[in-house]
């Protein structure tokens, strides 16, 4: 009579130790993947909550402000007076001119503005050194003071940020957090906000966004570049006028 032989089960075979340590590893890994997966989906939740809180408070802000413009309005006019706005706080800047024949000292200021080309344009903080600034490269130039619905046209259309030395497009408010959180700007709302206000961190705001390119006007430009904005040219300060060419550019 042959002998019995007995199979070895699974549970008979002993399971290297390393491959043990590998698996508890993985679990332990996976593990943290998932807790990482629900931590990140309740901070965004909370995220938007946030943001959609803060949308609100700036539209009720911007509203307010309006009223309060129509009211100023209205009481200089029945007080037979005329109705002069508040100094611009933020100015866009549009390059119009190419390099030929410009010295030094408006190249460089050219430059330091970050308009490396024609159809470039920024947002610019007015104090007393950048209206200097502006006044020696003016004949190459087009600003004005840009209302709330150019600011976040052009940031929503044409915005760009700068991470990296990258121009990376704004199509996710992770992209906003990353760079200027710290400065609590969080999402694209944030961004306009701060820009159209010039907010504490306009600077970190305005440096974040990549010069926005823009396209030619519609129907081209008025008349030969040489000739300032109030004697029927194109270059000078616009003031709200700015907006209408931000139309035919954006």
């Amino acid at each position: 009579m042959a002998p019995s032989t007995t199979v070895p089960t699974v549970a008979d075979i002993e399971v290297p130790e390393t491959l043990l340590k590998k698996r508890k590893q993985n679990e332990k890994a996976r593990e943290k993947r998932l807790n990482d997966a629900a931590a990140a989906r309740k901070k965004a939740r909370a995220q938007r909550k946030v943001i959609f809180k803060r949308a609100e408070a700036y539209v009720k802000e911007y509203q307010a402000r309006e009223k309060e413009e129509i009211r100023l309005k209205r009481a200089a006019r029945a007080a037979g007076d005329f109705y002069v706005p508040g100094e611009a706080k933020v100015y866009f800047v549009i390059r119009i001119r190419g390099i030929n024949e410009i010295a030094p000292k408006p190249r460089k200021i050219l430059q330091l503005l970050r308009l490396l080309q024609i159809n470039s344009g920024v947002f610019v903080k007015v104090t007393k050194a950048t209206a200097q600034m502006l006044r020696l490269v003016e004949p190459y130039i087009a600003f004005g003071e840009p209302n709330l619905k150019s600011v976040r046209e052009l940031i929503y259309k044409r915005g760009y940020g700068k991470v990296d030395k990258q121009r990376i497009p704004l199509s996710d408010n992770g992209v906003i957090e990353a760079a200027l959180g710290k400065y609590d700007i969080l999402s694209v709302e944030d961004l306009v906000h701060e820009i159209f206000t010039a907010g504490p961190h306009f600077k970190q705001a305005s440096n974040f966004l990549w010069p926005f390119k823009l396209s030619n006007p519609t129907g081209g430009w008025r008349t030969r570049k040489f000739k300032h904005f109030i004697q029927g040219g194109d270059f000078g300060n616009r003031e709200e006028n700015i907006n209408k060419l931000i139309r035919q550019m954006n």
